[in-house]
């Protein structure tokens, strides 16, 4: 009987442990997170969700402060269209979390950054461009894009010297959208060097339907990509993700074709990630029943968290002078557009709910929106209840080994 480490995914020219950590943001999937899985030979990612946030967290810089302070005056205005990023900083931000994470870096696996093309910022195009290339400025060893079908995102690095030396991959979750991405970026001469294929049972945002993501199924979104893959004689390797709990899930996909798997539920309660620990142990508490996909998100996808999260219904004041990484274009939001509602029904009051939207920035920055996996609720399982009813913390060493060597979708607790 095989187990994962029977596999091994080849990127950049070497051969790693074909386990990937998932890109959770914000700061949920910290350095230190992405540098064990690189230490052990896998491949860790970083988010650059919120960077500036997250630097004046770690390292104490004030950007946040610094963009309060420019537009404070705007802070009553349901206008937001004024409320711009400065370039400099983002991309300060980013190479300092990025360099910061490299140098840091040991052993033999890589180290990608998650970038979300619904971080709009009130200048699509522009704020993903610095992103993007302020990334592969700081030494990533790779991109992985996800939260949109980033059609132009290639073509916002190719001019960069790190363009065909960096490993940069695609979050899919249809055959359709890697194609429309594939026959956008033709033109290029780049392939992807990995495609993550994304089931309906990851966490946070989905890339289906709010009323149809039962009606997929991770296998068979793989077998169809990885036949349309070989039909068009294109090696590309498929990482499958969401919904895999054990090593037996995950070898079960080597064995089909995958490269390798995604998985980040099981990292959410290891001593290295970014999360608070009270929410560590709420992950822990979650029944099954305590899961729900929905709408808040104005991002317009559909996202899984637990339904006692304490964002959900909170009518805060939209944080967009200080915070705003989800304003379009024109300097819209779901969540303003529903608070600004509200507050016209409700003009007296001193406190109200939304109830359809989140504000997301603000949750999660605060982890108040606690976005999860759909099978959180077996977390319990992979550890020990200790005497005052908590559950003991793991390391992320512990959980990489246990898909790693595990067989027959064993799962080893950590030690008493």
């Amino acid at each position: 009987m095989k187990c994962v480490d029977d596999f091994r995914i080849r990127l950049a020219g070497q051969d790693h442990v074909p386990i990937m950590i998932g890109g959770m943001g914000v700061d949920i999937s910290t350095s230190e997170l992405a540098l064990e899985a690189a230490r052990l030979g896998g491949i860790g990612h970083i988010s650059d969700a919120m960077t500036p946030t997250v630097t004046d967290r770690r390292f104490k810089t004030q950007y946040v402060k610094t963009k309060l302070k420019q537009y404070k005056h705007n802070v009553h205005s349901a206008d937001k269209a004024v409320v711009q990023f400065d370039l400099d900083q983002i991309a300060a931000a980013t190479r300092m979390h990025v360099s910061q994470t490299m140098e840091a870096k040991r052993g033999d696996g890589l180290i990608f950054i998650n970038c979300m093309e619904k971080l709009t910022m009130n200048a699509p195009r522009e704020t993903l461009r610095v992103r993007l290339n302020s990334a592969l400025d700081a030494g990533i060893d790779g991109i992985t894009l996800s939260a949109g079908l980033h059609l132009g995102s290639f073509a916002l690095m190719a001019d960069h010297p790190r363009f065909h030396d960096a490993q940069l991959g695609i979050i899919v979750s249809s055959l359709r959208a890697l194609q429309l991405f594939l026959r956008k970026s033709a033109k290029l001469r780049r392939l992807p060097d990995f495609v993550v294929v994304e089931g309906p049972l990851a966490g946070g945002h989905l890339g289906f339907g709010l009323d149809d993501w039962k009606k997929f199924d991770l296998a068979l979104l793989v077998r169809e990509i990885r036949d349309w893959l070989d039909a068009e004689q294109l090696a590309i390797p498929l990482v499958a993700a969401g919904g895999i709990f054990t090593g037996g899930d995950a070898t079960t996909f080597l064995e089909s074709g995958a490269a390798a798997v995604q998985v980040a539920t099981r990292f959410t309660v290891t001593d290295e990630c970014g999360l608070p620990t009270d929410v560590k142990q709420a992950y822990f508490r979650a029944n099954e029943r305590d899961i729900e996909v929905n709408g808040l998100s104005p991002t317009g996808y559909p996202m899984r968290m637990l339904k006692n999260s304490p964002g959900i219904g909170s009518g805060i004041r939209p944080n967009c002078e200080a915070f705003g990484y989800l304003l379009d274009s024109s300097g819209r939001c779901a969540y303003v557009d529903a608070y600004n509602q509200e507050l016209a029904r409700h003009p007296e009051a001193k406190k109200i709910k939304v109830l359809d939207k989140t504000c997301l920035c603000t949750h999660m920055r605060n982890f108040d929106i606690w976005t999860c996996g759909h099978y959180t609720y077996r977390l319990k399982d992979t550890s020990r209840q200790l005497t005052d009813g908590s559950y003991q913390m793991l390391s992320a060493e512990h959980v990489f080994h246990d898909y790693q060597y595990s067989r027959d979708h064993h799962i080893a607790l950590p030690a008493a």
